[in-house]
């Protein structure tokens, strides 16, 4: 996608900066993406969480916590955490299974709410077995257009954001994808630095010249020597994880900085949901990334608060 298209498809704006740094279970290697690996007891996880000095998280895969959502605020306020919102894998361009998988958004959307969260993150899956793309007619692009704009009238019905997420091996992942669905669709975007990397999209671009279709941030970065086998299809995101496709902020190829400073200049104030996907495989008692975690949290805040990242930079060890 050329900077140009997405000037085109996105409508320019600016807001009050003030975003808010959250955590994300995948960052210790709790996935939706099914074979993913090891997922560690949420105990565990939340507490690392805290050890870092962050207040907020999303839901992670279903199982992980809760599925009450009075139940899940309870166990997060036990951690001195709440809830951002969670991630949602959806079917949308077949016609047999889109009322099933948009039910069980609402269901989510029900549930996020209650555990008072924010945002819902979809997800454009091919089944609920994510597997591989699939080529798209107009009528399938047009299921998925009108499937996402069920989601936001539902996420609205609960006082909720939903952001579309581009991620590598969904329905929306390339350049192109991303253009479509801002030019075809009223949906905002999670961003994700990592995957729109990976996609081809140019995140400084998205955030400049289409502010108001950001909805949502997960700030990642990759090695480019992986994302390119990723982005060719010589490997699969799982593999390139456990290459090393994810690193620390700012040791990597995804311009984190300069995105963190556009968004800035547009005034960003939604939530920022630090992640780093790993994959956590042998013994529970291995080390985890909460050591990647500070690295990237002393590198956001190493940006300066003349960047407006006084909350993104307020992380940090109890």
């Amino acid at each position: 996608m050329t900077d140009r298209k997405l000037a085109d498809a996105g409508a320019r704006g600016h807001r009050s900066f003030g975003a808010k740094l959250a955590g994300a279970p995948i960052t210790w290697g709790v996935c939706e993406v099914p074979g993913w690996g090891l997922q560690l007891p949420a105990s565990h996880v939340l507490s690392e969480m805290r050890s870092l000095g962050l207040e907020a998280t999303e839901a992670g895969a279903d199982g992980f916590l809760p599925a009450d959502g009075g139940e899940l605020a309870r166990v997060l306020s036990e951690h001195e955490l709440r809830l951002v919102g969670g991630f949602v894998p959806v079917v949308l361009h077949e016609s047999a299974a889109r009322e099933p998988s948009l039910e069980r958004a609402r269901v989510q959307a029900q549930r996020f709410a209650a555990a008072g969260g924010a945002v819902l993150v979809s997800a454009v899956v091919v089944d609920d077995a994510w597997s591989p793309r699939v080529p798209l007619g107009r009528d399938e692009w047009r299921r998925i257009a009108d499937g996402l704009s069920r989601l936001d009238a539902m996420c609205a019905e609960h006082g909720m954001t939903h952001g579309l997420h581009p991620h590598v091996g969904t329905l929306v992942q390339t350049a192109d994808d991303v253009a479509r669905v801002l030019d075809e669709t009223d949906v905002t975007l999670c961003l994700d630095t990592g995957h729109l990397a990976i996609g081809g999209v140019h995140s400084v671009a998205l955030v400049e010249d289409a502010p108001q279709r950001v909805g949502h941030i997960h700030l990642k970065d990759i090695s480019e020597r992986v994302a390119v086998e990723v982005r060719d299809g010589r490997a699969s995101l799982l593999e390139g994880t456990r290459r090393g496709l994810f690193v620390p902020l700012g040791d990597g190829d995804a311009r984190v900085a300069e995105v963190v400073r556009a968004l800035d200049a547009t005034g960003y104030d939604g939530w920022a949901v630090l992640e780093q996907d790993a994959v956590i495989e042998g013994d529970t008692g291995a080390e985890t990334p909460t050591g990647d975690m500070r690295r990237s949290i002393d590198f956001l805040r190493s940006l300066g608060t003349e960047h407006g990242l006084a909350a993104l930079g307020g992380a940090g060890g109890r």
